[in-house]
């Protein structure tokens, strides 16, 4: 079955569906979508995914968008490694940590978002710098709670769940932004124990085929 992700290699979302596919050791074409130059607005690209967001992957006929949505899918269809925890109450915090990223901080620091800072209501780059690294460090503290009670090197323990994997693209971004991260000594551990990992060092944005020279 032919598996095709659509993503942009600077997308923390892309970059979490990348590592959770690098994870189950299943292979995928990767087709690069530049949000640059809009081309997720594009005819072709919204046939396939009318909200025109990435990541949107394609498994045999099943097409699929949100990131959070497809990695669920990944564990459903291909359960090992598994990113959630059997027992409902884990599984339920691992997502609920999964989602202080991909729901609070994210959202609200994604692209389109400081595009339109800057476009419609004329914020000064300095200002939408400090916007992201704001909410960056609001997302962080609970996060960094979680991390210090951790029995392992990872959020929750010695395995890797959802949770890491939607940590470890908001780090690098947060790192692109220049958030101080000396608050969060755990959440570096854990971001440098995770960087240790074959899925996640390949899943790595300079490492995609339309990263940047």
């Amino acid at each position: 079955m032919s598996r095709t992700l659509y993503g942009y290699w600077r997308s923390s979302a892309s970059y979490r569906v990348r590592i959770a596919l690098n994870l189950k050791g299943l292979d995928y074409e990767s087709k690069g979508i530049d949000l640059r130059t809009g081309a997720q607005g594009g005819v072709g690209f919204k046939l396939l995914n009318p909200q025109g967001f990435v990541p949107y992957f394609i498994d045999g006929d099943v097409g699929l968008n949100q990131s959070l949505a497809i990695i669920e899918y990944l564990d459903e269809t291909c359960p090992e490694p598994p990113l959630l925890d059997p027992d409902p109450v884990k599984r339920a915090r691992i997502r609920a940590a999964a989602q202080i990223i991909a729901c609070d901080i994210h959202p609200i620091n994604n692209l389109r978002v400081l595009k339109y800072l800057k476009a419609s209501m004329g914020q000064a780059q300095e200002a939408i710098d400090d916007w992201y690294r704001h909410w960056v460090g609001e997302g962080f503290q609970p996060l960094e709670e979680i991390a210090e009670g951790s029995a392992g090197p990872y959020l929750f323990g010695d395995r890797v769940t959802l949770a890491d994997v939607c940590l470890a693209p908001q780090m690098y971004n947060a790192r692109r932004l220049r958030s101080d991260l000396s608050r969060f000594p755990s959440l570096v551990e854990i971001d440098k124990a995770l960087m240790t990992l074959p899925a996640f060092l390949n899943a790595r944005p300079e490492a995609q085929p339309d990263a940047d020279s």
